[in-house]
Formats: C-alpha cells, structure tokens, sequence
C-alpha cells in the first residue's frame, strides 16, 4: 500500500453518488483531515465538504472516533494501541454540472480532485497514489477514463491506478469517465488528447486541425520550448446551453453548447465556434499564465481561505486579451473578425457603469465577494478584471509598440514573465508590473499602468488604436430613447433586471426588481416595449405602473437619449507604412 491511497468509486450514479476510501500507514491519534473551500482558478468560497453525505474512520479493521471540528476539517479520536493504519470512508454528492465540482449520472462521471480528496494535514507533499474504479453496472463497461493525472499502472484511458506527487498535483487532474469522443493532436512533439461527453455533431477533424494552430501560436508567444507539460488534455461537457472552462496544469475541464462545435460541413466558423475556440485558447494559455507565472500570493496556494491579489487584472485580462489574439495570428479569423470581438468586449465594459467606481486592483481583490456574487447592482459597482483587464493589456501592447518604433511588444513581457517568473520563481509581487515591462522592454510604462490599474478614467483606445491604424468610432445602440435599465421577460411581464445610476427609471424612483405593467395606461410587455418607446423621443414623459412586490407603484419617467457606447473598430484605409507594419506585427500578418 501506498502512504497515502485513495479509491474512488461511482457507487450510484443514480443518486450521484461516489465512495471514496482513504488508507494511510502510520496513523497518529488526533490527525486532522480537511477538503478545501475553493478551487484555484475560481475566486469564490465554496465549501465543497457541504457535499460530503457521510464519513467514517476505521483502524485496522476496527472503527475509530473521528469528529468534524469545523466547516471543512475533521479530527482523529483516540487510536488503538499499536494501530497501524487507518481508512477514511466517505460518501461525495455529485451534481454540480460545471468545470468546478463533480458531476455523476448515468451518461458519465466527472470530478475535480478539491471537490473529493480529503487532504491528510502535514502530509500533502508525500506521494498521492488514486485507484479509480470502474461502475459496477454492466451497462456501463464501456466507460473509458480521460485525464491528465500520470498512470501508475492503469492503461491509458482506463480505470486502474494513478498517482501523483503531492496533494497539490493530485487536485490539479481532473477526472472525466464515460463514452467520451477522442482525438489527438501534437503540438512541438507533445500530445494533446481532446474529449468530448454528451451528444454531439462534431468535425473533430477540424477541430483538431484549428486547435493545433491556436495551441502552436499560444506556445510561441512564450519561446521556442515545447510546453511545460508532458501531455494535455482537454475534457469537454456538451449541453444544449453552457460556456465555461477551467484550467489546470496539464488539462483544462469546458463546459459548452453543442451548437458552438465546428459541424460537417460548415464553411465560414460560426460566432459560436469562434467562441469556443477562443475559451480552448484561453484556458490553454493559462497553462502559463496563472498555473506557472503566479501572483506571489498564491504561492503557496491556502486552499482553506480566501487568497488575496490585486493581479488578477493580469493573470485573467492579460489571458483573455491573448485568447482571441491567438486565433487571428493563426489564420483562424480574419483581421474584421477580430477587431469585431475586441469592439464587443469595448461595449462589455463600457456598458457598464460600474467602471466609474471601481478600479481593476479593486476588482481583483473583491472577486471572492463581488466578481463571482453578482446582484442586480453589480453592473453600476464592478468592473470585470477579465474584459477591462483585456483591454489594459491592449492598451499596453500598442503604447510598447508606438513608443519603440515596433521594435518592443507585451509579447515581450510575457516572455520576460515565463523566463524571470515561471515555474520555480518566488511569483509576481502586488506592484512588481511596471518594473517587470521596464526590464522586459527598457520602456517606463509605470504611470500608465497605475492610471490603467490604479484609476477609473476611460481607457485611451482611440489613441493606441490609431498607432496601428484602426478607426474607433462610436454609436448608439438604439435609434429610440431609453429607460436606463435593463428589462427582461418574465413570462408575459416585464422585469426590470439592473436599474442604472441617473437614468430615468432610477430618476423616476424604479428599482431592480419591479414588474412593469402598463406605460401611458397601456398594459407593456416585453414584445411590446420596443415599438413603445419608438414611437417617442428623449424628453417625453411617460406615466408608469409597475409592482414592486406585490405593491403598486405610479410615478413618472422622462425618457433619455440613448448614449453612444456601442464600439466600431474598422481597419484604416490610409495608414502609414510604419502604422501598417506595427499592425501587421501586432495580428501576425505578413
């Protein structure tokens, strides 16, 4: 027996329900034991123990105290003299269908290692050896496995043994069983093996072909290495409706829509597949960013609190600027194409007020409360660390750019990042940034970053939009005047979902929440709304009734001019050689 052995077996995928035996040698009274409260890469607390239906303890056979001291720890009674070794058993509730928990039914099993692997306290960096066990209905025998975690004895796409150096490892290998779809591509002579669970149409053959393009350019932006890792694999959950991805040291867990999968057939990618290419993208270069280059705060991870960094702004905007950026230098999408997904992430982050107050440091430390626990307020309070943070990292790209003559880049920067803060380095301290851009490229961009960072001024788009020849221009998104809310159908009503800052509605003393029922006398709905307020222009008051609860409210909203915040990036016919030649360097043209 290994020092530290689990077993994990989906017991009753029925009940979502897996078992799971811990066995340890040299058991001492008193040991402590605790599953964490977050998973890294996921800013929120979340308690996975609250999932734990039962668990019991037994030394040599013999059953043992052991007590739950608080929301995620248990302690060891006394042990019988001479005892020497001790199983945990413990039963996991699986169904979270997401790319943080655990998911467990008949059509498959997935789990992340925070949500099922009890840590032994003092002994996460012995070696952590995992039998996965196969379901015991016959129905099921054709289930493979498909993960990252290194075999000790299992085939490849089997149950059997795994195992893993430390704790830390062992939770960073998630696990997909079931009737998964498989390829495989190289990438600098290292496999990467793609899944796919739930029904599907999809031209893997495309898909392979596209995904090794943007995996290649993500990896040369780091180097000519291969990738920091011996294998990857992508795990991916197809749903009728779903986005998310998760990364991990050596794979990423995704959740998509089935429709935003390339089909047989199709020509020009779709958004939808655009999409998705740009999530794979993402979480594929957070294999860099964030999994190796990581705050110093991080460093080691606490997985039984919250861990505070103001960076975020760079381990998530910086990624999700290079997600998409990938695909265009790749040959994925066109030069239109992309400004037309930077244009809509201008419009994410101008929409919302919430910019005004509060700054992408700010951001960054809140996610554990704000980011991640968003309310009908959020958009007036918070901004978001991955778009703002996206277009920080535009905005630096280019100024390097113009300032040197297109002879220095952020392209720079993250090499600098990956050769002076990778894999065994100390981290990246709170306010190290501008020093690291000054090293990396002989640039001072330290009052930019602070006002970008630090502040809650507009970002100067225009300005660093014109150094390499792209035409920004604004419009507003309706021809007819607002309410300054947002609205959505709640079945044949109209709900009012956000209420923004000095809007009428918000003038008019409405509030998130209230259901409005007649505009002018005239009974609204949301197919009605629309050709309601085009038939009126900013200025013309209009008597409202709405409940708020189930009390009535009359009161009276003037409406507004729609404000211009819609983004339109165009390419510019007239730049200059030099402007032309940043551009080119900057999208991969030649």
């Amino acid at each position: 027996m290994a020092a530290l052995h689990y077993t994990i077996r989906p017991v009753d995928p029925a009940a979502h329900l897996f078992e799971v035996e811990l066995e340890l040698d040299a058991p001492q009274s008193g040991m402590r034991f605790s599953l964490p409260v977050w998973i890294p890469g996921s800013y929120m607390i979340r308690e996975f123990a609250r999932n734990i239906v039962w668990l019991r303890a037994e030394a040599d056979g013999t059953s043992v105290p052991i007590a739950k001291t608080d929301k995620h720890r248990w302690q060891l009674g006394k042990l019988p003299a001479g005892a020497s070794s001790l199983k945990i058993s413990y039963a996991v509730y699986a169904w979270d269908l997401s790319v943080r928990c655990a998911h467990l039914d008949r059509s498959h099993g997935f789990f992340n290692g925070t949500q099922v692997f009890i840590a032994v306290e003092g002994r996460e960096h012995q070696p952590h050896r995992v039998t996965i066990d196969a379901p015991s209905d016959p129905a099921l025998s054709d289930w493979i496995v498909a993960t990252a975690l290194p075999e000790a004895g299992a085939p490849r796409h089997g149950f059997g043994d795994y195992e893993a150096a430390s704790y830390d490892e062992l939770i960073d290998h998630p696990v997909e069983m079931g009737r998964l779809t498989r390829f495989e591509f190289q990438v600098r002579g290292v496999p990467h093996e793609f899944f796919i669970n739930g029904a599907h149409d999809c031209d893997t053959a495309r898909l392979a072909v596209d995904l090794e393009k943007a995996c290649t350019e993500q990896c040369a932006l780091f180097g000519d290495a291969p990738p920091p890792f011996a294998r990857y694999v992508f795990l991916t959950t197809v749903i009728g409706e779903g986005h998310g991805g998760l990364e991990h040291r050596a794979s990423t867990a995704l959740l998509a829509s089935r429709n935003d999968l390339p089909w047989r057939g199709m020509k020009k990618p779709s958004e939808g597949y655009i999409g998705f290419l740009g999530l794979c993208s993402h979480e594929y270069l957070h294999s860099w960013n964030v999994k190796r280059i990581k705050p110093a705060a991080f460093k080691p991870y606490d997985l039984a609190q919250e861990n505070y960094t103001k960076l975020l702004w760079l381990f998530e905007g910086f990624t999700s600027y290079y997600d998409d950026l990938a695909l265009v230098r790749a040959g994925l999408i066109s030069p239109d194409e992309y400004l037309k997904i930077v244009a809509k992430t201008v419009n994410g982050v101008r929409r919302a007020a919430g910019r005004k107050v509060q700054s992408l440091t700010e951001s960054s430390f809140d996610a554990w409360i704000k980011y991640y626990r968003q309310d009908e307020n959020s958009p007036n309070a918070i901004v978001s660390y991955y778009t703002k943070g996206a277009l920080v990292a535009l905005c630096l790209d280019l100024a390097l750019r113009e300032k040197s003559g297109g002879e220095r880049s952020l392209d720079d920067v993250m090499r600098h990042l990956w050769a002076q803060r990778g894999e065994d380095s100390a981290g990246v301290a709170e306010d190290e940034m501008p020093e690291i851009i000054r090293a990396a490229t002989g640039i001072d961009l330290g009052r930019l970053v602070h006002a970008l960072t630090e502040g809650c001024e507009e970002l100067p788009l225009q300005k660093v939009l014109h150094g390499v020849g792209v035409e920004l221009a604004w419009d507003a998104e309706s021809e007819a005047p607002v309410l300054g809310a947002k609205t959505a159908a709640d079945g044949d009503q109209l709900r009012l979902v956000n209420v923004y800052p000095d809007g009428p509605a918000h003038r008019a003393g409405l509030s998130a929440g209230d259901t409005l029922i007649a505009l002018d006398g005239l009974r609204i709905s949301a197919s009605r709304l629309d050709g309601l307020l085009a038939r009126h222009a900013a200025g013309d008051v209009l008597k409202v009734h709405a409940f708020r609860r189930d009390e009535l409210i009359e009161t009276e909203l003037v409406l507004a001019e729609p404000e211009a915040i819609k983004a339109k990036l165009s390419l510019a016919a007239r730049a200059s050689a030099p402007v032309r030649a940043r551009r080119n360097a900057w999208l991969g043209q030649s």
